[in-house]
């Protein structure tokens, strides 16, 4: 049995919070929503819960599986289960795959939870309770748009915010899975989903409370779903969860042996799931009592949100909580996406758990300067445009991550876990049978439908599948 020498969780339920944290973030209460009212609402929500359990789940208990049994950080736990099952050493790219990944998303995850950060003091002071002497809807959008241009307009504020950003993730960080990890987490999953509760119950007060619910929950059939709607769900659903980039297979390193992999992950998984749609319960209510667009976009949370608490009674202080928990969201997101990094670093036992918080973190804050250039100074500055490429350098960093590196750390997971590690050891770090049917049904997903489900996100995220006409 092979042990960490980073420590482990305190209990069952520090490890449900700290997975849990790693999981919530900017996806679920800024990306679901708005991708949820650009596809229709209920009918979408269905398929992408569908999406949750039958893909998510499966793989979400293969990566903690992985990390419980390796004992170390994602490169040396590929390298060891690799060895045990006499396979070969290759499957170590997965856990470098997932620290690179891990590395490259925290410096542009940083600048946009940096957002978050700077949208607190303005709601704080009431800057947007001035749309109410607005007359036209025009004004309003313009009022709103400008407050967000200015902000990625100018690189100086990015930076601060960034900066304030990074340094938080870095004190949690270095103060370990115990002392940093677990006491961060501890406080921010119940304060996070207190805001939650707060929010909705003042999403209740309002004369559309009902609408937005049924918008959520009420599938409309009359409209049918298309492939992007699905596609989006079911994207959504594996990178919700921070799947294939080596976070939730560290949390699965420091879990106590005696902890249930299945029933933790399905507690995850729900907790997850209820954050974002808690954040639909709250955000489709205050749209519809705006008259404002459902379908706004990745501007939702950032330009039409705050039109909204700004014509609302006491929105002032509910848009401050609101950006708050924004923040909380995505530093517990944070913290896991850099572990791998700074757990492999110290194994390396050239750094301490001081020294190794703070390359990585140097690292990352200087990365972040591309994508803060990208929204301003370097907007017209597309590097691949030799080849054909359009895109900034935040957009590259976006794309190469979320849409290559982990899809396809997901995809390799799960075929490692599910062909290459004998069923024996895969039951006995399950605490099940072989021969019982939750074991059969877990690896018949995880064999079968985990690959078809995220080779098909991938094959669309590459532009395959617009290329030979499956999707518009």
């Amino acid at each position: 049995m092979h042990t960490s020498i980073h420590g482990q969780w305190s209990s069952r339920l520090a490890f449900i919070l700290a997975a849990t944290g790693s999981a919530v973030g900017l996806g679920n209460i800024w990306r679901f929503p708005y991708i949820t009212g650009e596809n229709g609402g209920g009918a979408f929500v269905l398929v992408y819960l569908a999406c949750i359990f039958l893909i998510g789940l499966p793989v979400m208990m293969a990566e903690v599986m992985l990390g419980r049994k390796g004992r170390h950080s994602p490169i040396n736990t590929m390298s060891i289960l690799a060895r045990e099952n006499n396979r070969s050493q290759a499957w170590q790219l997965i856990g470098w795959s997932g620290v690179i990944a891990g590395f490259l998303i925290l410096s542009y995850y940083s600048v946009i939870a940096g957002w978050s950060l700077a949208y607190i003091p303005r709601l704080a002071m009431g800057t947007f309770s001035a749309v109410s002497d607005l007359s036209s809807t025009a004004a309003i959008a313009e009022f709103a748009g400008g407050q967000f241009n200015g902000l990625i307009g100018d690189y100086q504020q990015l930076i601060f915010w960034h900066t304030l950003f990074m340094i938080g993730t870095m004190v949690i960080i270095s103060g370990g899975v115990q002392g940093g990890l677990e006491k961060a987490t501890t406080f921010m999953m119940p304060a996070l989903f207190a805001l939650l509760l707060i929010l909705v119950g003042y999403a209740l007060s309002t004369d559309k409370f009902m609408e937005g619910f049924l918008f959520l929950f009420k599938p409309d059939f009359s409209r049918a779903l298309t492939g992007k709607a699905i596609l989006d769900a079911l994207g959504q659903a594996f990178f919700t969860l921070s799947l294939g980039m080596g976070a939730i297979m560290i949390y699965g390193a420091y879990l106590p042996k005696n902890a249930s992999i299945a029933f933790t992950t399905t507690m995850i998984v729900i907790a997850d799931t209820s954050v974002a749609l808690l954040a639909g319960l709250v955000i489709f209510p205050l749209v519809f009592s705006n008259g404002l667009e459902v379908a706004g976009g990745a501007g939702l949370a950032f330009q039409t949100l705050p039109i909204a608490f700004g014509q609302m009674p006491y929105g002032s202080i509910f848009g401050t909580l609101f950006f708050v928990l924004l923040s909380l969201a995505a530093w517990s997101s944070a913290i896991s996406i850099i572990e791998p990094a700074v757990a492999w670093l110290v194994e390396t036992d050239k750094f301490n758990r001081l020294s190794a918080s703070l390359l990585c973190g140097i690292g990352a804050w200087l990365m972040g300067f591309l994508t803060i250039f990208s929204f301003n100074i370097w907007a017209d500055v597309h590097p691949l445009a030799s080849i054909g490429i359009e895109k900034t350098w935040f957009d590259l960093l976006e794309y190469v991550t979320f849409n290559i590196m982990m899809p396809l750390g997901g995809l390799f997971m799960a075929i490692f876990v599910a062909w290459f590690i004998n069923t024996a050891t895969t039951s006995e770090e399950l605490h099940t049978s072989q021969n019982s049917i939750r074991f059969k049904l877990w690896l018949f997903l995880l064999r079968y439908v985990t690959p078809i489900g995220v080779g098909i996100v991938f094959l669309n995220a590459i532009g395959v599948l617009k290329m030979i006409g499956v999707v518009a």
